[in-house]
């Protein structure tokens, strides 16, 4: 099975095909928690000011409950900024593919920079020092994912997998310790004909919810039972923000931009700038500990963030390039 998002012809036709997953695990997880690798390209890691910015490419955005900055994970390494100051690594400037922001640092999976010396895929890894050194959690260098939940605060991880293989099962998995063991979630109620992105309960581990081309299903038990809790609209990303879920959606060709508590299925809008109907949100992120700072990054690498709680916003980049 193959998970497809062809965002270029989102214009030309009324429907966003989710993003290829790029899975290829070739063998069961195999965490070593001794094991982490600093790379050496360049031999010298150090946060600096980056005298510009321009990324090709966003494969996820966030913020590290150990830092301060958002986080972008560009197609050149991880890029931070806080408040009108953008920085950059000099070295380790990996692809991190499934960008989750988590309390500790981040995870990811993804490619290594050129002469680094990591194998290729890096499978999935953890980082709690801005990337400077990467513990290897699960599949390394025998898997990539492009969609990956992580739980904030727990051991969640949740990947979505077009190969059946030791430790991984067709579809939608979930490891409860941090990558060590696999189940697969069994997805009763689920009907949509397509898999998309991956959100976890900051707390909760067990509770997630996942985008789809109709609409956000909805998990109490680690995605073994799911309900959709949205109407069957197109959703392009979420995550979660409290007990709320923080969404993107395509409706009568606008994008959307609301939060919907799915215990009630109270459903709020929040205005954003206007964006055009080829480039819709690919990435939403909410700082855990400042609900009120959030940013979304879109299909043509503009970043917005907003640190009112999504009343005025601030252009960060546009189609990649740093904003004034």
């Amino acid at each position: 099975m193959k998970i497809q998002w062809k965002a270029a012809c989102f214009a030309l036709l009324a429907c966003f095909v989710l993003i290829s997953s790029g899975c290829s695990n070739n063998n069961s997880s195999s965490k070593n928690e001794d094991e982490k690798s600093t790379q050496t390209a360049n031999n010298k890691f150090k946060i600096v000011k980056a005298k510009s910015i321009k990324v090709s490419r966003i494969f996820g955005i966030g913020y590290p409950g150990n830092d301060s900055e958002l986080y972008v994970a560009a197609n050149n390494g991880i890029k931070m900024y806080q408040q009108g100051t953008w920085l950059e690594t000099t070295a380790n400037r990996n692809q991190y593919m499934g960008f989750q922001a988590i309390d500790t640092g981040f995870i990811g999976s993804g490619h290594p920079q050129k002469g680094s010396g990591l194998k290729d895929p890096l499978g999935i890894i953890l980082s709690k020092d801005k990337g400077k050194t990467l513990e290897k959690l699960s599949f390394y260098g025998n898997g990539n994912f492009n969609f990956i939940g992580a739980g904030y605060q727990n051991d969640n991880i949740y990947v979505i997998s077009d190969q059946e293989k030791q430790g991984l099962a067709l579809g939608v998995n979930y490891s409860t310790n941090n990558g060590s063991s696999w189940k697969q979630s069994l997805l009763a109620g689920f009907d949509a004909n397509s898999f998309g992105m991956l959100a976890v309960h900051h707390q909760n581990g067990a509770i997630m919810a996942m985008s789809t081309r109709t609409g956000i299903y909805y998990s109490l038990d680690n995605g073994n039972t799911m309900k959709r809790i949205t109407d069957p609209v197109m959703v392009t990303a979420l995550t979660f923000t409290g007990d709320s879920i923080l969404y993107s959606s395509v409706e009568n060709e606008k994008i959307m931009f609301k939060t919907i508590n799915p215990g009630t299925g109270e459903i709020a809008e929040l205005t954003i700038p206007f964006l055009d109907y080829d480039n819709p949100i690919t990435y939403v992120s909410v700082n855990p500990k400042n609900p009120n700072q959030m940013a979304f990054s879109t299909y043509k690498n503009d970043l917005y963030e907003s640190t009112d709680g999504g009343k005025a916003w601030m252009n960060l980049l546009k189609n990649g390039k740093e904003q004034e």
